[in-house]
C-alpha cells in the first residue's frame, strides 16, 4: 500500500519505516527541511535501537523515502498518517495547533479519496475535529475519511513494539477505511480492534495513566517499606506473581518522566475535568510522582548534608534505558535540582549526551562512565542504563572523595554494596 507519515519524530519515524519494511511504500515527511536533508543522506535525528539498519535497508530497497512537501506526500498516498507533537499547555490540556495546521494541509491537497489517520496521541473528540478542519477547508470536495489509530510504542523498544505489537487499535467513525487498515495491518499478526473513533482515542490515555499508577503504587509503597525495613523489590516480585496484577512497571524509581506518561496523564486529567468528572485517582498520581523525586534528594541532602561547593556524579541523563530523549527526564530534573542546592556535576550518558547539553548547562560532560566518580563527593544512578551495571565499583569507590551511591534505579545489590565498603542508599531497600 502507499502511506505518507506527516512528522518524523519518535513516532512517525519508527512508524514509516516498519511499514517499509512489512512492504508497503512509504513517504516521511516534516517540515523540518534539515531533518529530511539528514534523512535523506543516511541520518537519523533520534537513537532507537535497531532503526537506524531499518532505515538504511528500506531506502535501498525503494520503499521508503522523505521529503519536506506535504501536498506530495498526500498526492502519492491512499493513506496519511498524522504524527505531529501535541505538547502539553501549561493548563495541563494538549496543544492541537500542529494538528490543525496538518489537517488543513492535508484538505488544501487532497483531490481524491484518502484515509487520514491520527497516529498521534490526542484528546477524545480531536478526530471530530480534524473531520470537520478537512471538510471546511477542502476545495476539491474530495471524500475522505478520518481513523484513530493510537500508538503504543516504547521508546528503545519501538522497532519491537510495532514489528510485534500485542494489539493494533482502529478507531472509525464508518465501515469504510475498515478493510485498508486491517489489510495494511496484517502482516504485523497482531489483534485488531475496531471501535468508534472516540474510544480509541480514549484508550491510549486511559493505558497511558494506568502505567503511570502502577509506578506511582510502586513508589509510594518504597516509601513504606523504607519506613519499616521492608524490601521494595520482593515486594514487587511477589505482587507481580499475581497473573491480575504482572510484574511491569513495578520498579520503584525517581519517578516516570519522558514525553509520553507525564503529558498523557496530565491530558487525561484534563479531559476528564473539562467533561464534568474529575479524575482525584490520577491526581495523586501526579503528586505521588513529584514527591517521589524529592523524596530522593532529601535522602542525598540528608547523607552529604550541605551539596554547595560539593562534586555529585551523575549516571544517566536519558529519560528511560535505550534512548537518547530528555524530554521530561527524571535525571535531568534530578541533576537541576542538584545545582540549585549549589552542587557541582560531573555527568554521563551511553546515547543522550548531546541532547542533554540543550537543556543542562554549566556540568562536566564525561565520555568514560569510570570516569565520572574522580574528584566527587558521592555518585548518583539515574537513568537504568544496563551498561551502569558493569561499572567498575572498586575504581569509582577509590576515586571518590567518600565511597557514597544514592541509586534511583535499584541496579546493584545492597548486601553487596555494603560488603564492597560502600554507603549505599536506594529506593525502597
Amino acid at each position: 500500500m502507499k502511506l505518507s507519515i506527516i512528522g518524523t519524530g519518535y513516532v512517525g519515524l519508527v512508524t514509516g519505516t516498519c511499514f517499509a519494511e512489512v512492504g508497503h511504500h512509504v513517504i516521511c515527511v516534516d517540515n523540518d527541511v534539515n531533518k529530511v536533508k539528514l534523512l535523506q543522506s543516511g541520518g537519523i535525528p533520534i537513537y532507537e535501537p535497531g532503526l537506524e539498519e531499518l532505515v538504511k535497508k528500506n531506502v535501498a530497497a525503494g520503499r521508503l523515502s522523505f521529503t519536506a512537501s506535504i501536498a506530495e506526500g498526500v498526492e502519492q498516498s491512499d493513506v496519511i498518517f498524522i504524527a505531529v507533537p501535541t505538547p502539553p499547555q501549561e493548563d495541563g490540556s494538549v496543544d492541537l495547533s500542529f494538528i490543525e495546521k496538518v489537517a488543513r494541509d492535508i484538505a488544501a491537497a487532497i483531490t481524491s479519496y484518502k484515509i487520514v489517520v491520527d497516529k498521534s496521541t490526542v484528546p477524545v473528540n480531536t478526530g471530530e475535529k480534524v473531520a470537520e478542519t478537512i471538510k471546511r477547508y477542502c476545495k476539491s470536495k474530495a471524500e475522505f475519511d478520518v481513523v484513530s489509530n493510537p500508538e503504543f510504542l516504547r521508546e528503545g523498544f519501538a522497532v519491537e513494539d510495532l514489528m510485534s505489537p500485542d494489539r493494533v487499535v482502529i478507531g472509525v467513525r464508518s465501515q469504510r477505511p475498515v478493510k485498508a487498515m486491517t489489510e495494511m495491518y496484517e502482516p504485523f499478526k497482531a489483534p485488531i480492534i475496531v471501535t468508534d473513533i472516540n474510544s480509541a482515542e480514549l484508550i491510549k490515555h486511559a493505558a497511558n495513566s494506568f502505567l503511570a499508577l502502577k509506578i506511582s503504587y510502586i513508589n509510594a509503597v518504597s516509601a513504606i517499606c523504607e519506613a519499616s525495613g521492608a524490601n521494595v523489590q520482593e515486594v514487587a516480585n511477589g505482587m507481580g506473581m499475581d497473573a491480575r496484577i504482572g510484574r511491569r512497571f513495578l520498579d520503584a524509581s525517581l519517578g516516570f518522566g519522558g514525553s509520553c506518561f507525564p503529558k498523557d496523564l496530565s491530558a487525561f486529567i484534563k479531559i476528564a475535568d473539562q467533561l464534568g468528572q474529575p479524575f482525584h485517582l490520577l491526581k495523586e498520581v501526579q503528586r505521588i510522582n513529584e514527591n517521589q523525586m524529592a523524596r530522593f534528594v532529601k535522602k542525598i541532602t540528608d547523607t552529604l548534608w550541605v551539596l554547595k561547593g560539593k562534586t555529585i556524579g551523575v549516571l544517566g541523563l536519558a529519560f528511560k534505558q535505550n534512548t537518547d530523549d530528555v524530554r521530561m527526564s527524571p535525571a535531568i530534573d534530578l541533576c537541576q535540582r542538584l545545582q540549585k542546592e549549589g552542587a557541582t556535576l560531573r555527568v554521563h550518558d551511553p546515547k543522550a549526551m548531546e541532547k542533554a547539553k540543550a537543556v543542562l548547562k554549566n556540568v562536566t560532560y564525561v565520555a568514560d562512565m569510570n570516569a565520572v566518580a574522580e574528584g566527587c563527593d558521592a555518585l548518583v544512578v539515574a537513568t537504568e542504563w544496563p551498561e551502569f551495571k558493569k561499572l567498575d565499583l572498586n575504581r569509582a569507590r577509590k576515586a571518590l572523595s567518600h565511597p557514597i551511591m544514592f541509586d534511583g534505579r535499584n541496579l546493584f545489590d545492597v548486601a553487596e554494596m555494603e560488603k564492597l565498603g560502600w554507603i549505599y542508599k536506594s529506593i525502597g531497600r
